[in-house]
Protein backbone atom coordinates (compact mmCIF):
# COMPACT_ATOMS: atom_id res chain seq x y z
CA UNK A 1 0.00 0.00 0.00
CA UNK A 2 1.38 3.42 -0.89
CA UNK A 3 1.72 6.47 1.21
CA UNK A 4 -0.98 8.02 -0.37
CA UNK A 5 -3.54 5.26 0.11
CA UNK A 6 -1.76 4.80 3.91
CA UNK A 7 -2.80 8.32 4.71
CA UNK A 8 -6.15 8.44 2.92
CA UNK A 9 -7.05 5.51 5.06
CA UNK A 10 -6.27 6.92 7.98
CA UNK A 11 -8.35 10.18 7.06
CA UNK A 12 -11.24 7.74 6.45
CA UNK A 13 -10.91 6.09 9.61
CA UNK A 14 -10.56 9.09 11.49
CA UNK A 15 -13.65 11.05 9.93
CA UNK A 16 -15.39 7.93 10.94
CA UNK A 17 -14.22 7.62 14.63
CA UNK A 18 -15.15 11.53 14.58
CA UNK A 19 -18.80 10.98 13.16
CA UNK A 20 -19.54 8.46 15.88
CA UNK A 21 -18.57 10.21 18.47
CA UNK A 22 -21.22 12.92 17.38
CA UNK A 23 -23.69 10.44 17.20
CA UNK A 24 -23.11 9.13 20.40
CA UNK A 25 -23.92 12.80 22.33
CA UNK A 26 -27.06 12.89 19.80
CA UNK A 27 -28.00 9.45 21.09
CA UNK A 28 -27.11 10.73 24.69
CA UNK A 29 -29.47 13.88 24.74
CA UNK A 30 -32.36 11.30 23.45
CA UNK A 31 -31.94 8.99 26.60
CA UNK A 32 -31.56 12.10 28.60
CA UNK A 33 -34.80 13.52 27.22
CA UNK A 34 -36.25 10.25 27.85
CA UNK A 35 -35.21 10.14 31.55
CA UNK A 36 -37.02 12.95 32.24
CA UNK A 37 -39.65 11.45 30.60
CA UNK A 38 -39.82 8.78 32.80
CA UNK A 39 -39.61 11.00 35.85
CA UNK A 40 -42.50 13.34 34.79
CA UNK A 41 -44.86 9.98 34.08
CA UNK A 42 -43.88 8.42 37.43
CA UNK A 43 -42.47 5.45 35.44
CA UNK A 44 -39.72 4.80 37.40
CA UNK A 45 -41.17 4.55 41.05
CA UNK A 46 -43.74 1.92 39.23
CA UNK A 47 -40.78 0.08 37.56
CA UNK A 48 -38.75 0.10 41.36
CA UNK A 49 -38.92 -2.95 42.95
CA UNK A 50 -41.35 -4.68 40.46
CA UNK A 51 -39.18 -7.25 38.80
CA UNK A 52 -39.51 -8.48 35.12
CA UNK A 53 -42.49 -5.84 33.96
CA UNK A 54 -43.88 -6.36 30.17
CA UNK A 55 -45.29 -3.01 28.77
CA UNK A 56 -49.13 -4.26 29.23
CA UNK A 57 -48.73 -4.66 32.58
CA UNK A 58 -47.05 -0.82 32.98
CA UNK A 59 -50.09 0.06 31.50
CA UNK A 60 -52.12 -1.40 34.06
CA UNK A 61 -50.46 0.01 36.87
CA UNK A 62 -50.20 3.41 35.33
CA UNK A 63 -53.45 4.35 33.28
CA UNK A 64 -51.08 5.29 30.37
CA UNK A 65 -50.37 3.47 26.98
CA UNK A 66 -49.30 0.47 26.34
CA UNK A 67 -47.70 0.50 22.68
CA UNK A 68 -45.48 3.84 23.64
CA UNK A 69 -44.73 2.38 26.72
CA UNK A 70 -43.33 -0.38 25.14
CA UNK A 71 -41.11 2.13 22.76
CA UNK A 72 -39.97 3.94 26.10
CA UNK A 73 -38.91 0.41 27.30
CA UNK A 74 -37.09 -0.64 24.68
CA UNK A 75 -35.50 2.62 24.06
CA UNK A 76 -34.63 2.68 27.86
CA UNK A 77 -32.84 -1.55 27.86
CA UNK A 78 -31.67 -0.39 24.62
CA UNK A 79 -29.37 2.51 26.98
CA UNK A 80 -28.68 -0.34 29.41
CA UNK A 81 -30.69 1.74 31.91
CA UNK A 82 -33.47 -1.30 32.18
CA UNK A 83 -32.40 -4.97 31.95
CA UNK A 84 -33.49 -7.08 29.30
CA UNK A 85 -35.27 -10.32 30.25
CA UNK A 86 -36.45 -11.36 27.36
CA UNK A 87 -38.88 -9.88 24.30
CA UNK A 88 -41.88 -8.60 26.22
CA UNK A 89 -40.25 -8.50 30.00
CA UNK A 90 -37.60 -5.44 31.05
CA UNK A 91 -36.70 -4.89 34.45
CA UNK A 92 -35.20 -2.07 36.67
CA UNK A 93 -31.94 -3.39 38.55
CA UNK A 94 -31.40 -2.27 41.86
CA UNK A 95 -29.18 0.66 41.28
CA UNK A 96 -31.58 1.78 39.39
CA UNK A 97 -34.54 1.75 42.12
CA UNK A 98 -32.27 3.80 44.26
CA UNK A 99 -31.08 6.11 41.35
CA UNK A 100 -33.60 6.54 39.54
CA UNK A 101 -37.22 5.57 41.76
CA UNK A 102 -36.35 6.40 45.07
CA UNK A 103 -36.27 10.15 45.50
CA UNK A 104 -35.82 9.59 48.94
CA UNK A 105 -32.41 8.32 48.53
CA UNK A 106 -29.22 9.59 48.66
CA UNK A 107 -28.09 8.24 45.42
CA UNK A 108 -30.97 9.57 43.77
CA UNK A 109 -30.53 11.15 40.50
CA UNK A 110 -32.91 11.85 38.15
CA UNK A 111 -33.48 15.31 39.44
CA UNK A 112 -30.36 16.10 37.38
CA UNK A 113 -32.42 15.23 33.69
CA UNK A 114 -34.15 18.03 32.15
CA UNK A 115 -36.37 17.57 29.01
CA UNK A 116 -33.92 19.48 26.19
CA UNK A 117 -36.94 20.13 24.07
CA UNK A 118 -39.42 22.87 24.08
CA UNK A 119 -41.93 22.65 26.79
CA UNK A 120 -45.00 22.32 24.48
CA UNK A 121 -42.77 19.36 22.58
CA UNK A 122 -42.44 17.94 25.85
CA UNK A 123 -45.75 18.21 27.36
CA UNK A 124 -47.53 16.57 24.23
CA UNK A 125 -45.12 13.88 24.11
CA UNK A 126 -46.67 13.51 27.61
CA UNK A 127 -50.25 13.66 25.85
CA UNK A 128 -49.40 10.88 23.89
CA UNK A 129 -48.48 8.08 26.25
CA UNK A 130 -51.85 9.27 28.26
CA UNK A 131 -53.60 8.87 25.12
CA UNK A 132 -52.12 7.11 22.61
CA UNK A 133 -52.54 9.69 19.79
CA UNK A 134 -49.29 11.01 18.58
CA UNK A 135 -48.33 14.30 16.71
CA UNK A 136 -48.39 13.76 12.47
CA UNK A 137 -45.89 15.41 10.17
CA UNK A 138 -48.15 18.11 9.41
CA UNK A 139 -47.91 19.21 12.36
CA UNK A 140 -44.13 19.97 12.35
CA UNK A 141 -44.70 22.76 10.03
CA UNK A 142 -42.82 23.65 7.30
CA UNK A 143 -39.68 23.17 9.36
CA UNK A 144 -40.67 19.40 9.67
CA UNK A 145 -41.15 19.27 5.81
CA UNK A 146 -37.36 20.68 5.38
CA UNK A 147 -35.31 18.65 8.61
CA UNK A 148 -32.85 16.68 6.58
CA UNK A 149 -33.40 17.95 3.21
CA UNK A 150 -29.37 18.38 2.71
CA UNK A 151 -28.93 14.45 3.22
CA UNK A 152 -31.66 13.50 1.34
CA UNK A 153 -30.00 14.93 -1.81
CA UNK A 154 -27.18 13.90 -1.40
CA UNK A 155 -28.33 10.18 -1.27
CA UNK A 156 -30.54 10.90 -4.06
CA UNK A 157 -27.60 11.83 -6.20
CA UNK A 158 -24.93 10.22 -4.85
CA UNK A 159 -26.62 6.86 -4.67
CA UNK A 160 -30.11 6.50 -5.45
CA UNK A 161 -29.88 7.76 -9.24
CA UNK A 162 -26.48 6.62 -10.12
CA UNK A 163 -26.32 3.37 -7.86
CA UNK A 164 -29.54 1.92 -6.87
CA UNK A 165 -32.04 2.87 -9.80
CA UNK A 166 -29.43 0.80 -12.03
CA UNK A 167 -29.55 -2.02 -9.90
CA UNK A 168 -33.31 -2.91 -10.74
CA UNK A 169 -34.55 -5.24 -13.10
CA UNK A 170 -35.49 -2.78 -16.24
CA UNK A 171 -36.08 -0.06 -14.06
CA UNK A 172 -33.39 2.51 -15.18
CA UNK A 173 -34.45 1.42 -19.42
CA UNK A 174 -38.08 1.87 -18.92
CA UNK A 175 -37.35 5.74 -17.42
CA UNK A 176 -34.81 6.26 -20.39
CA UNK A 177 -37.43 5.40 -23.08
CA UNK A 178 -40.42 7.59 -21.06
CA UNK A 179 -42.10 6.07 -18.25
CA UNK A 180 -45.15 7.13 -15.06
CA UNK A 181 -43.57 6.82 -12.16
CA UNK A 182 -45.57 7.76 -8.30
CA UNK A 183 -43.59 9.11 -5.52
CA UNK A 184 -45.97 8.06 -2.23
CA UNK A 185 -44.91 10.62 0.82
CA UNK A 186 -42.52 12.00 -1.32
CA UNK A 187 -41.41 14.32 2.03
CA UNK A 188 -39.00 17.02 0.58
CA UNK A 189 -38.72 15.59 -2.98
CA UNK A 190 -35.23 14.75 -2.97
CA UNK A 191 -35.17 11.37 -4.74
CA UNK A 192 -38.78 12.14 -7.38
CA UNK A 193 -37.10 15.30 -8.25
CA UNK A 194 -33.53 13.91 -9.16
CA UNK A 195 -35.23 11.05 -10.79
CA UNK A 196 -37.17 13.54 -13.24
CA UNK A 197 -34.17 15.49 -13.82
CA UNK A 198 -32.38 12.91 -15.12
CA UNK A 199 -34.59 10.94 -16.70
CA UNK A 200 -36.68 13.67 -18.74
CA UNK A 201 -38.56 11.81 -21.07
CA UNK A 202 -40.47 10.35 -18.25
CA UNK A 203 -43.50 11.66 -16.01
CA UNK A 204 -43.69 11.81 -12.27
CA UNK A 205 -46.40 12.08 -9.69
CA UNK A 206 -44.88 13.28 -6.17
CA UNK A 207 -47.94 13.00 -3.20
CA UNK A 208 -47.43 13.67 -0.13
CA UNK A 209 -50.15 14.02 3.28
CA UNK A 210 -48.65 17.29 4.36
CA UNK A 211 -49.54 20.45 2.58
CA UNK A 212 -45.54 22.13 4.06
CA UNK A 213 -43.58 19.00 2.21
CA UNK A 214 -46.01 19.62 -0.94
CA UNK A 215 -45.06 23.25 -1.14
CA UNK A 216 -41.63 22.99 -0.55
CA UNK A 217 -41.57 20.03 -3.83
CA UNK A 218 -43.25 22.58 -5.58
CA UNK A 219 -41.27 25.45 -4.65
CA UNK A 220 -37.82 23.50 -5.92
CA UNK A 221 -39.34 21.57 -8.98
CA UNK A 222 -40.03 25.18 -10.13
CA UNK A 223 -36.54 26.23 -9.35
CA UNK A 224 -35.20 23.71 -11.58
CA UNK A 225 -37.48 24.22 -14.39
CA UNK A 226 -38.87 20.77 -14.11
CA UNK A 227 -41.82 20.52 -16.28
CA UNK A 228 -42.72 16.53 -15.79
CA UNK A 229 -43.74 16.38 -12.65
CA UNK A 230 -46.69 17.24 -10.81
CA UNK A 231 -47.44 17.50 -6.66
CA UNK A 232 -50.59 16.80 -5.13
CA UNK A 233 -51.32 16.44 -0.97
CA UNK A 234 -52.62 12.89 -0.82
CA UNK A 235 -52.42 10.00 1.40
CA UNK A 236 -50.89 7.40 -0.18
CA UNK A 237 -54.42 4.97 0.24
CA UNK A 238 -55.29 7.72 -2.00
CA UNK A 239 -52.70 6.91 -5.11
CA UNK A 240 -54.48 6.88 -8.55
CA UNK A 241 -56.05 3.26 -9.08
CA UNK A 242 -56.33 4.22 -13.08
CA UNK A 243 -52.87 5.05 -14.11
CA UNK A 244 -50.46 2.11 -13.93
CA UNK A 245 -47.55 3.50 -13.00
CA UNK A 246 -44.57 1.50 -13.99
CA UNK A 247 -42.43 2.31 -10.45
CA UNK A 248 -43.61 3.14 -7.27
CA UNK A 249 -41.15 4.62 -4.52
CA UNK A 250 -41.52 4.85 -0.86
CA UNK A 251 -38.90 5.99 0.88
CA UNK A 252 -38.80 5.93 4.66
CA UNK A 253 -42.21 6.30 4.94
CA UNK A 254 -43.85 3.46 5.27
CA UNK A 255 -43.30 2.79 9.08
CA UNK A 256 -44.51 6.35 9.56
CA UNK A 257 -47.94 5.84 8.37
CA UNK A 258 -51.47 5.07 10.24
CA UNK A 259 -52.57 2.52 7.74
CA UNK A 260 -48.93 0.62 6.01
CA UNK A 261 -51.08 -2.39 4.91
CA UNK A 262 -53.59 -0.34 3.20
CA UNK A 263 -51.67 2.13 1.83
CA UNK A 264 -49.43 -1.14 -0.03
CA UNK A 265 -53.15 -2.22 -1.32
CA UNK A 266 -53.51 0.81 -3.14
CA UNK A 267 -49.86 0.96 -4.35
CA UNK A 268 -51.00 -2.75 -5.58
CA UNK A 269 -53.99 -1.53 -7.13
CA UNK A 270 -52.42 1.35 -8.62
CA UNK A 271 -48.97 -0.42 -10.21
CA UNK A 272 -48.39 -1.89 -13.66
CA UNK A 273 -48.29 -5.82 -14.14
CA UNK A 274 -44.77 -5.31 -15.23
CA UNK A 275 -44.16 -2.49 -12.70
CA UNK A 276 -41.62 -2.37 -9.78
CA UNK A 277 -41.96 -0.97 -6.05
CA UNK A 278 -38.79 0.37 -4.87
CA UNK A 279 -38.82 0.65 -0.77
CA UNK A 280 -36.45 2.26 1.48
CA UNK A 281 -36.43 1.83 4.87
CA UNK A 282 -34.61 1.57 8.37
CA UNK A 283 -32.24 -1.43 8.90
CA UNK A 284 -33.78 -3.62 11.48
CA UNK A 285 -34.09 -7.09 12.73
CA UNK A 286 -37.52 -9.33 13.50
CA UNK A 287 -36.45 -9.55 17.93
CA UNK A 288 -35.57 -6.79 19.96
CA UNK A 289 -32.68 -8.96 21.36
CA UNK A 290 -30.87 -8.91 18.34
CA UNK A 291 -31.51 -5.04 17.65
CA UNK A 292 -29.59 -4.78 21.45
CA UNK A 293 -25.97 -5.19 19.15
CA UNK A 294 -26.68 -1.59 17.15
CA UNK A 295 -24.60 0.84 19.80
CA UNK A 296 -27.31 3.67 18.04
CA UNK A 297 -30.35 1.33 19.13
CA UNK A 298 -31.47 4.38 21.72
CA UNK A 299 -31.16 6.83 19.91
CA UNK A 300 -33.35 5.18 17.23
CA UNK A 301 -35.98 4.90 19.62
CA UNK A 302 -35.86 8.14 20.47
CA UNK A 303 -36.36 9.19 16.54
CA UNK A 304 -39.27 6.37 17.03
CA UNK A 305 -41.17 8.29 20.19
CA UNK A 306 -40.57 11.95 18.80
CA UNK A 307 -41.52 11.50 15.40
CA UNK A 308 -41.77 7.48 13.45
CA UNK A 309 -43.65 6.21 15.59
CA UNK A 310 -45.88 9.40 16.84
CA UNK A 311 -46.53 9.80 12.96
CA UNK A 312 -47.84 5.96 13.12
CA UNK A 313 -50.13 6.88 15.91
CA UNK A 314 -51.65 10.31 15.38
CA UNK A 315 -54.83 8.62 14.35
CA UNK A 316 -57.27 6.13 16.33
CA UNK A 317 -56.17 2.47 15.06
CA UNK A 318 -52.80 3.94 13.69
CA UNK A 319 -50.81 0.85 12.89
CA UNK A 320 -47.62 2.41 15.16
CA UNK A 321 -44.76 0.33 13.36
CA UNK A 322 -42.27 2.78 14.69
CA UNK A 323 -39.12 3.50 13.57
CA UNK A 324 -37.53 -0.12 14.25
CA UNK A 325 -40.74 -1.66 12.92
CA UNK A 326 -40.78 -2.51 9.01
CA UNK A 327 -37.73 -5.07 9.01
CA UNK A 328 -37.30 -7.60 6.29
CA UNK A 329 -39.38 -10.59 7.41
CA UNK A 330 -42.33 -7.42 8.35
CA UNK A 331 -42.28 -6.05 4.84
CA UNK A 332 -42.41 -9.38 2.81
CA UNK A 333 -44.95 -10.34 5.14
CA UNK A 334 -46.78 -7.20 4.56
CA UNK A 335 -46.34 -6.73 0.55
CA UNK A 336 -47.28 -10.60 -0.07
CA UNK A 337 -50.50 -9.49 2.17
CA UNK A 338 -50.98 -6.58 0.13
CA UNK A 339 -51.06 -9.10 -3.64
CA UNK A 340 -47.61 -8.96 -4.42
CA UNK A 341 -45.50 -11.93 -5.59
CA UNK A 342 -42.41 -11.10 -5.83
CA UNK A 343 -39.91 -9.34 -3.33
CA UNK A 344 -36.05 -9.04 -2.80
CA UNK A 345 -33.98 -7.26 -0.76
CA UNK A 346 -30.79 -5.08 -1.52
CA UNK A 347 -28.27 -4.18 0.69
CA UNK A 348 -26.55 -1.46 -0.90
CA UNK A 349 -24.14 -1.21 2.31
CA UNK A 350 -26.36 1.99 3.32
CA UNK A 351 -25.86 1.85 7.37
CA UNK A 352 -29.04 2.80 8.34
CA UNK A 353 -31.33 1.43 6.13
CA UNK A 354 -32.52 -1.83 3.52
CA UNK A 355 -33.87 -1.71 0.55
CA UNK A 356 -36.98 -3.76 -1.44
CA UNK A 357 -37.69 -4.21 -4.68
CA UNK A 358 -41.17 -5.65 -5.25
CA UNK A 359 -43.31 -6.95 -8.43
CA UNK A 360 -46.75 -7.95 -8.73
Amino acid sequence: MSTHDTSSQAAADEGRAYAARLWQYKQAETVSIMLYVGRRLDLFKHLAGAGPVTAAELASTTGLHERWLLEWMRLMTAAKILDYVDETRFELPAAGAQMLGDEQSNSFMLENFSGGESEATIEGLLESFRTGIGRSYESAGPEGARRGEVRHWRAARGQVVPVMIPALEGVAEKLTAGALVADVGCGDGAVILSLAETYPNSQFHAFDPSKHAVARVREVAAEMGLTNVEVDIARGEELPQDQAYDLVITFDCIHDMTAPLSVMKAIRSGIAEDGTWFIKDIRSKPRFEDNLRNPMLAMMYGFSLFACMSSAMSEPDGAGLGTLGFNPEVAESMSREAGFSRFKMHDFKDPGNLYYEIKP
